[in-house]
């Protein structure tokens, strides 16, 4: 041998020597199984210098799915994740790989496979003919040479690693070894991890079960509700059921549920889980555990099959609860249908026991559609350990129930003889508290409520009412108490002919009160009896109250709830309050004739006193019309007189303007032709100042004619505003009332030495002729114009203007508003309410009457069927708004109509 040889031999030994080493400390320093899966294929890779490595882990159906993997690229393509099918690897194989841990080196190309047991420890003598589905199977994957170890643990095949490579490939025996040391390393990993996973699932198993212990006993009494849902998380499950067998059985049901409503007749699921457990006895327990990953595939469960699948259940954990032999329940948690996707290494049938070798190995996914994940040993395992500590629960939960039943017996007994004595205490004091209300208050509506509250109390019904009976034999239900939601009865008067029948007789001469415990049964007219019923009645007491002798009502207390049978104890204690209720009844009647009488005088004299101040109020208001009115016809004869004499000085002013400007045509003609007049001319001229005479005179006629056009405009303002034409019902333009107005009080705008002039501003809309009352209209005008001229007096010198905005719109078709405003000093809010009333005035003593604002209310009001507000704001301004209808015919109309249609509803 060569020193390269040996130098080549050496450094392959200390290669493998290393990547044993390397896997080694790996195992050590690494809990993780995936890790150092994945480092075992990456080292071995390298170490053996082919194109893939990889380590293929057996299913439970025997299928096996390619976990690790290191692959070179561009030379084998990647199998990681792929599943391969159990026919793969065929059973007679499977033995060899348990019972002798051979291993396998196949040889594409020589069609040739050697097996070498891993205890002989030597390479394959005799090479065997590869089987040609073998060989195809190999050249459909791309791979030349192949060289396969099983890795087994506690004695059960759990996988294989397997070298391949896409050209030829010889192994020698140290290499052989080598990687037999890897697998068995590999094995050890696995031992590792299977520990520690089931020392994790121990830790996990019995903190679970530590959590629902101390759910189970939290609190004081068992709840099970927290418990069972912890319990069928930690199992996996989507929903449970909790049932305990007793008198009564309990079930708890929780998540997911099976569709009840298609159950078989006659058939429960505890039922069809107690068949089962009867069909399927053991020794070990009385009631096995029962698991099933399809409820359909169960006998006795199958039945339930679409139940479960209405709901998407498949799965089904059923854990007996038993103590000490004796059945108690069951705890039954459920798992929903789920899909599963399955990637296998080729597309084949999986139904179908593959009879040629696949042809192609890229990934084929598979669907599985309504599956469920099975019940492992795990689960199954912390199952029976939930069962126990749910049955020790339930037979706490039993016993604590019955220590509790014979407690609630002699509590029951205590109880009832402490209502007795409860009784007699509530009774003196209900009598007390109906005196004290006797002696405290003559009121009957009180002393009756006191009553039914006191009767309801004390016999805990669900109403109490009084039945007041009237002259003529009605009644009517006038005093109520009552608990709970029930229909009330007040003011419920009882049908003619049907409650009671004969009352003088059956409680007026006897003065016993009448029992009903089943209102049901009673001997009663079906009128009675239907009246009864729609007041939800299903037992009562009835307990005569009399008064002189008469009978004046009756006390009754209802049971809605249920029939009751009503004691004498209690009858004695309602008459006993029934003769407390007539002698308060007969004092407050006494009370109340006296009142009565107090009242009637009262009365009168309020009405006295009433009419005096309207007949005061009218005899103000008809001495302002009268001054309104003689007003008026004193401005309309001054408007006259003066009219004519204006008129006569407007006529002629035309033509002595025309007459004036002749003569001084006829003067320029004389200028012009005789330029130079006589001495004694040129002298008058001179005295005369014709110039300015020339100059002055049209100038004067102008001002003549203007003072006798404003003379005509204040009569025909003077005129309009008295409106003695117009004392009826007419169509007119609101905008001349208004200026009217304005210029009648155009003196009270104008400035002078110690105020500013009063500015006004006018936003006029295009309105039409208003059908009005124009004389009072006018009133109402000139009594807002001047009320806001009368606040601008006071006015604040550090203001800019003294202003008053008049505004008129259309409001529809049918209305119109007028708003009246100022910025003086506003009025206070609380006299704002008072503004509208009869002689109340803000102004000064001696300065206002208090009318003028109250009278423009009833003429806006009441003449004109319209509205009037007033709006003002201390030291900003004050706002009055009128607002009238068009037409006053079509809104009397109006008001007719409602008149009749309310008059035809009473």
């Amino acid at each position: 041998m060569t020193l390269e040889q040996t130098t080549e031999d050496l450094k392959q030994r200390l290669d493998r020597e290393v990547l044993l080493q390397r896997i080694t400390q790996r195992i050590r320093n690494s809990l993780d199984l995936q890790e150092i899966l994945d480092a075992t294929a990456a080292e071995t890779r390298v170490v053996l210098g082919v194109d893939r490595v990889k380590i293929y882990r057996f299913n439970p159906d025997d299928s096996g799915t390619v976990i690790a993997e290191a692959v070179e690229e561009e030379r084998l393509p990647s199998l990681l994740g792929l599943t391969f099918p159990a026919d793969d690897i065929p059973p007679e194989a499977r033995k060899r790989f348990i019972k002798q841990r051979v291993r396998s080196i196949v040889s594409v190309r020589d069609r040739s496979i050697g097996i070498s047991p891993a205890d002989e420890g030597f390479l394959p003598r005799h090479y065997q003919k590869l089987d040609s589905c073998h060989a195809e199977y190999l050249n459909a994957m791309g791979v030349d040479s192949s060289l396969c170890l099983p890795i087994l643990h506690n004695d059960k095949l759990w996988g294989l690693l397997a070298s391949h490579h896409s050209d030829p490939r010889h192994y020698d025996l140290p290499t052989l070894q080598l990687i037999q040391s890897v697998v068995d390393q590999v094995s050890i990993a696995i031992s590792q991890s299977a520990l520690l996973t089931e020392a994790h699932q121990q830790q996990q198993r019995e903190a679970a079960i530590n959590r629902i212990v101390s759910l189970l006993h939290a609190q004081p009494t068992i709840e099970f509700t927290s418990a069972i849902d912890a319990a069928i998380d930690v199992l996996g499950g989507d929903g449970g059921q909790l049932y305990i067998e007793r008198d009564s059985p309990l079930r708890l049901c929780r998540g997911q549920q099976p569709l009840w409503k298609e159950y078989p007749a006659g058939l429960s699921l505890e039922e069809a889980v107690n068949a089962w457990w009867q069909a399927s006895p053991t020794p070990e327990s009385l009631y096995p555990l029962l698991e099933t990953d399809n409820v359909a595939e169960i006998l006795q469960l199958s039945p339930l099959g679409r139940a479960f699948a209405q709901t998407g259940l498949r799965g089904l954990l059923a854990l007996p609860l038993h103590h000490r032999q004796q059945f108690l329940g069951y705890l039954m948690v459920f798992r929903r249908e789920i899909d599963l996707e399955i990637h296998w290494a080729g597309e084949f049938d999986p139904n179908q026991q593959q009879e040629r070798p696949r042809q192609s190995f890229e990934a084929w996914k598979q669907l599985k559609r309504g599956q469920s994940h099975p019940w492992s040993d795990t689960d199954q395992q912390l199952a029976r350990e939930l069962s126990e500590r749910f049955a020790s629960a339930i037979q706490q939960y039993l016993l604590y129930r019955e220590v509790n039943t014979l407690n609630a017996t002699l509590e029951r007994q205590v109880q009832e003889r402490t209502r007795q004595l409860e009784q007699s205490l509530h009774l003196s004091q209900a009598m007390a508290a109906v005196a004290d209300q006797i002696r405290s208050s003559l009121d009957l509506d009180e002393i009756l409520q006191t009553v039914v509250r006191q009767v309801r109390s004390l016999l805990e019904a669900d109403r109490t009412v009084v039945y007041q009976i009237f002259e003529g034999g009605d009644g009517r239900i006038t005093v109520e108490d009552i608990r709970g939601d029930w229909r009330s009865a007040w003011g419920i008067e009882t049908p003619p002919g049907c409650f009671p029948e004969h009352l003088e007789e059956k409680y007026g001469q006897s003065g016993r009160a009448r029992v009903m415990n089943d209102v049901e049964t009673a001997e009663l007219t079906p009128c009675h009896q239907e009246f009864l019923e729609s007041l939800q009645i299903r037992a009562n007491l009835i307990v005569p109250i009399h008064c002189d002798r008469h009978l004046w009502g009756l006390i009754i207390a209802h049971q809605c709830e249920k029939p009751r049978e009503w004691g004498d104890r209690e009858i004695e204690q309602v008459e006993q309050l029934a003769r407390h209720a007539s002698i308060a009844i007969s004092q407050a009647e006494l009370f109340a004739q006296s009142q009565r009488a107090t009242r009637t005088a009262n009365a009168k004299a309020e009405q006295l006193e009433l009419a005096l101040q309207e007949l005061t109020q009218t005899q103000t208001q008809l001495i302002q019309s009268e001054k309104m009115s003689s007003l008026g016809q004193l401005v309309a004869g001054v408007a006259h007189e003066i009219n004519n004499p204006v008129n006569f000085i407007y006529g002629n002013l035309v033509h002595t303007t025309e007459y004036t400007q002749d003569l001084l045509d006829l003067l320029h003609l004389y200028q012009e032709h005789y330029p130079q007049p006589l001495d004694d001319i040129c002298e008058h001229i001179e005295e005369i100042d014709l110039d300015f005479l020339l100059e002055d005179l049209p100038r004067m006629l102008g001002s003549m004619k203007l003072g006798a056009e404003r003379i005509r405009q204040i009569v025909l303002s003077l005129r309009n505003f008295s409106r003695l034409d117009q004392s009826e019902l007419k169509p007119v333009n609101l905008h001349d009332g208004i200026e009217g107005t304005l210029t009648i009080l155009h003196h009270r705008l104008k400035a002078k030495a110690d105020r500013a002039a009063v500015k006004v501003i006018k936003h006029y809309a295009d309105l039409p002729l208003v059908e009005c009352y124009a004389g009072q209209l006018n009133q109402v005008f000139m009594n807002l114009i001047s009320n806001a001229i009368d606040a601008l007096d006071p006015f604040d010198a550090d203001k800019a203007e003294r202003t008053v905005r008049i505004q008129t719109e259309q409001l529809g078709q049918n209305r119109v508003a007028v708003t009246i405003s100022d910025n003086g000093c506003g009025i206070p809010e609380e006299l704002r309410s008072q503004v509208f009333d009869p002689f109340f005035t803000t102004k000064p003593v001696g300065i206002g009457t208090g009318l003028g604002l109250s009278i423009s209310y009833q003429i806006i009001t009441e003449k004109h069927h319209g509205s009037f507000q007033c709006r003002s704001e201390l030291g900003v301004g004050t706002e009055f708004r009128l607002e009238i209808p068009i037409d006053q015919s079509s809104t009397r109309h109006q008001q007719h109509n409602e008149s009749s249609t309310a008059t035809a509803k009473i």
